[in-house]
């Protein structure tokens, strides 16, 4: 937590943004946490329970279809926006990281790279932008053993491959192996 704390402040500094206070910081982020670890294990739940029912291909619909329907509650609920983005988005409409996300993103894969846990990568800050002053948040999503059903290499059978090349005619997010950053919850805070 400190060590996230010294990240934020010196992100702040950078950034050029209004002072604030560690505890104001510290709660942002905490609260925002919070919120990430809902919506993961949401959807963890909600993926494992259709892979035990119909398989990885019947799963498609649930990363599809509840989990943009989970954050969007969320987001109503929060009043704030709250998504996944990746670096390589399956859907592109829905997945496509903005600036600050991109940046983020490679972080999380250059401190990945130097022996960070990705379990453990997460980046908060306040950032202007032309529309205002937001908190921003972070959480990494590692790839999961479960996850290499439709997003590994070797290990994503052909009935799911033909099922993703329907439903996403122009998926990027295949070629995982388990540890490897897939992408990232994101929250978009107005302050």
């Amino acid at each position: 937590m400190r060590r996230s704390l010294v990240t934020l402040a010196a992100s702040l500094a950078l950034a050029g943004a209004q002072p604030v206070a560690a505890q104001d910081l510290g709660k942002l982020t905490d609260e925002s946490r919070a919120v990430a670890r809902d919506l993961a294990g949401r959807l963890g739940a909600e993926l494992k329970k259709e892979i035990s029912a119909g398989g990885p291909e019947s799963a498609i619909k649930i990363c599809k279809s509840l989990a943009p329907a989970i954050a969007g509650e969320i987001s109503i609920k929060t009043g704030w926006r709250v998504t996944r983005v990746s670096l390589k988005p399956r859907n592109a409409m829905l997945g496509t990281p903005d600036g600050w996300e991109q940046q983020g993103l490679g972080s999380f894969d250059s401190r990945a790279a130097k022996g960070e846990d990705p379990e453990e990568l997460e980046i908060g800050e306040i950032v202007r932008e032309p529309q205002g002053t937001y908190f921003r948040y972070m959480k990494a999503l590692p790839v999961q053993p479960l996850c290499l059903n439709c997003h590994g290499t070797g290990e994503v059978r052909d009935g799911v491959r033909a099922r993703l090349a329907t439903e996403y005619p122009h998926d990027k997010a295949t070629g995982y192996s388990a540890g490897q950053i897939r992408g990232a919850i994101t929250i978009k805070r107005p302050l």
